[in-house]
């Protein structure tokens, strides 16, 4: 494998999935209720984590340069599909809208003012940015 690419591989059980990232390896799975084996978090829960991980990591080294009182960073998240039925310019009329909610609790003595720049620059996380870009995945078949 090549610097930052990630190898996903099935395993014998439903769901159940092997990651490989660089010397790391790790499990994902779905949960029982879903005929999984919950063998790991699911894959909403590693995109969340991602987010709220690069979140942290980036308020962490804002405050730093900036020499910010921040001693601690917890960030919390959830994913929601919503239903829309009232989309013009969709071909069916129908769209679902992804949402993901952020709540971000900062420790420290920080003024009203850090902590409004520091909620402003949770959104120039490179993961958010990743997220809220257009992304185009393209698929091939290997050989």
């Amino acid at each position: 494998m090549t610097n930052g690419e990630v190898l996903v591989s099935s395993t014998a059980k439903p769901f159940e999935q092997t990651v490989s990232a660089g010397k790391h390896r790790f499990t994902v799975d779905e949960p029982l209720g879903v005929g999984g084996g919950d063998a790991g978090p699911d894959p909403y829960a590693l995109l969340l984590g991602a987010l709220g991980s690069c979140t942290s990591m980036t308020l962490l080294v804002y405050a730093r340069r900036k020499k910010w009182p921040l001693e601690h960073v917890d960030v919390r998240l959830s994913h929601t599909r919503e239903h829309s039925e009232d989309c013009a310019e969709c071909e069916d009329g129908k769209r679902r809208i992804e949402r993901i909610e952020r709540r971000i609790a900062l420790t420290g003595p920080l003024s009203a003012e850090q902590k409004s720049r520091l909620l402003a620059i949770a959104d120039k996380c490179p993961v958010h940015m990743t997220l809220t870009a257009k992304i185009d995945i393209r698929t091939t078949l290997a050989e």
